[in-house]
């Protein structure tokens, strides 16, 4: 597979990954807060897709690796924050592993890129 393809790809696994995270905010409980932990996993979730998709558009190698620090710090965040919900056992682990799995993964994709880039 060559870059642009891997890309794309990369591209479009974010993307799902996001709607994924969407998805799983609105099964969050509606208290002051569960809208918190709703809006932080849902940015930073969203975020990753949003900043490898404009890391793919940069002008410079240096807006590149910054775009693709920023996806790996939002790939950390959201592991994070889903971590929180798992430990508050607001939602079914069942149906937070998969989710929990892919940001792991995100972070092992976007930490691998970036440690390439240096």
């Amino acid at each position: 597979m060559d870059n642009k393809e891997f890309s794309k790809k990369l591209e479009e696994r974010t993307k799902k990954f996001a709607i994924s995270v969407i998805k799983l905010s609105s099964m969050l409980p509606n208290t002051p807060e569960g809208r918190v932990l709703r809006n932080q996993v849902t940015k930073s979730g969203c975020s990753i897709g949003a900043n490898y998709r404009e890391a793919n558009r940069a002008r410079s190698k240096a807006d590149f690796k910054n775009k693709i620090k920023i996806s790996e710090g939002e790939s950390s965040e959201t592991v994070y924050w889903l971590e929180i919900v798992e430990d508050l056992k607001w939602i079914e682990s069942c149906e937070l592993k998969s989710v929990i799995n892919e940001a792991i993964e995100n972070l092992a994709i976007f930490t691998s890129i970036s440690s390439k880039l240096t």
